[in-house]
């Protein structure tokens, strides 16, 4: 009797298999439509195409990789990463078991990463980076889900974990461009956690591996700087008026400040804006704001100036009301969330993207130099002391002004930081000149504007890929660079 059954069956299951495979075969033909359409730039009829084979076969394979595409679409396209996450979490939701939800959780850890704006909010990017490493142990992309981790591990300043993470990532395919990124940043890591030493031997193992890759001309420069500033320690000396023979040609520069590359930045106060200094010309940058007392450079390359007036600028538009007002900024510094620090003679404030803003514990400051920690440098002129601040505003170490110097000077009158934790700094009072500290907060180097032979009225102060100072000087409308 059952095997009559059977019998009776098999033309319906052997109706389902047929039609299964049919639904297979339209399924692969409407992503290859979809991917022919893209290609040619037609997005409209890609979309309509992969939107249709969701609707049509959403439990197929190849829904997973239309969601993915669609996801992409947002990101790469259209430049919206928030309009890639429903899609995303989509096929972590109803296509969990395909190789493509590797992808899917990576990219909404990245995502997720992105936006976060303090530590607290990075865990659900840890969250899925941590996934795509357990549920997918063999898929390639576990390479990249270690450096992610351990970048974000290192926003929280769990630097022991982000260090175990990136020499994962470097162990996993040495010979791929995210090992060699790895390696940079577990340098940078081993810096951190002390070891400079250890550091410099894995930024010389870098270059000796790769030396025509972009990390070893990273590297190069990386090493460089640190030798010179805390090893050799050369007696500062001035180069005169930089670049050389430039004399009168700025208009009362006030604020200088780097961007990622190196690239420097110089406000003209006269010109109520900012200007990038790039093959010897002046390029207008950023916003107008009239009377800026900070400048900040985001990682992209994008000005922001503090205003008195307009607070936060951004692309000619000041942010949206901050909770707590600013009304005199006497300096600013951007930490690694995106976040805009501003001090005046009451508080540091952090001002988030949203314009909202929140104080520090940190209390008064007259200057502020971003760290790679995540936190900043902020000078207290009340406390006569240099305060290296952690990413959540605590003081986690106290320089006091004068120590290791001939004489105390009383003020601050500007900060400056490079990447590598190196502070720099124009002071006034009985010690009238520059100094340069070490991110351990060491005195590295410093002279007196008399020892220098240089005189002006020094504004802004920044720090270049080669160690030396850059200065500018407001009554003699130049820069100056001390080396």
């Amino acid at each position: 009797m059952a095997y009559g059954i059977g019998l009776r069956w098999f033309p319906l299951a052997l109706a389902f298999a047929v039609a299964g495979a049919q639904d297979a075969e339209l399924a692969e033909r409407l992503l290859r439509s979809g991917e022919r359409a893209y290609a040619g730039k037609a997005y409209a009829e890609a979309v309509e195409t992969w939107e249709q084979l969701i609707q049509q076969a959403p439990r197929a394979p190849q829904a997973a990789q239309a969601l993915l595409k669609l996801a992409h679409h947002q990101l790469d396209t259209l430049k919206k990463p928030e309009g890639a996450l429903p899609f995303l979490e989509r096929i972590k939701a109803e296509h969990l078991k395909t190789p493509w939800a590797a992808e899917a959780m990576l990219l909404r850890g990245r995502i997720l990463a992105e936006r976060s704006r303090g530590p607290a909010e990075i865990r659900e990017a840890l969250a899925e980076f941590n996934r795509v490493v357990d549920l997918f142990p063999d898929h390639p992309l576990v390479q990249e889900a270690r450096f992610q981790l351990g970048l974000a591990f290192a926003q929280q300043g769990q630097w022991g974990r982000a260090l175990q993470n990136f020499i994962e990532a470097m162990r996993l395919d040495p010979a791929s461009a995210t090992a060699r990124r790895a390696q940079l940043q577990a340098a940078e890591t081993l810096d951190l956690l002390g070891d400079g030493p250890g550091c410099l031997r894995m930024l010389q193992g870098l270059r000796n591996r790769f030396p025509d890759s972009a990390e070893s001309a990273e590297a190069a420069w990386r090493i460089q700087v640190r030798i010179k500033e805390r090893v050799q320690k050369p007696p500062l000396t001035s180069q005169g008026p930089w670049p050389e023979g430039r004399q009168k040609w700025l208009k009362t520069p006030t604020l200088l400040a780097t961007g990622p590359g190196g690239e420097l930045y110089i406000f003209q106060d006269d010109l109520d804006r900012a200007f990038q200094l790039k093959d010897g010309q002046l390029q207008p940058a950023g916003p107008v704001a009239k009377g800026a007392k900070g400048m900040v450079v985001s990682g992209s390359g994008q000005v922001w100036l503090v205003s008195p007036k307009l607070g936060v600028v951004k692309d000619d538009s000041p942010a949206a009301p901050a909770a707590v007002a600013v009304s005199s900024p006497t300096g600013a510094s951007r930490d690694a969330w995106g976040n805009v620090w501003v001090c005046d003679g009451r508080a540091v404030q952090v001002v988030a993207p949203d314009g909202t803003a929140r104080a520090l514990p940190a209390g008064a400051a007259v200057a502020l130099a971003a760290l790679p920690t995540g936190g900043a440098v902020a000078a207290s002129d009340t406390a006569k002391a240099l305060l290296f601040l952690d990413a959540e505003g605590q003081t986690v170490l106290t320089v006091p002004y004068g120590k290791d110097l001939p004489a105390t000077f009383k003020y601050v009158v500007a900060l400056a930081s490079d990447p590598l934790g190196h502070v720099a700094a124009l002071v006034d009072g009985d010690f009238e000149g520059v100094c340069v500290w070490g991110p351990d907060g060491a005195l590295l180097r410093s002279a007196t504007f008399k020892a220098l032979g240089v005189a002006g009225k020094f504004r802004a102060i920044a720090l270049d890929r080669q160690g030396g100072l850059i200065l500018a000087d407001r009554s003699n409308d130049l820069l100056i660079r001390i080396d």
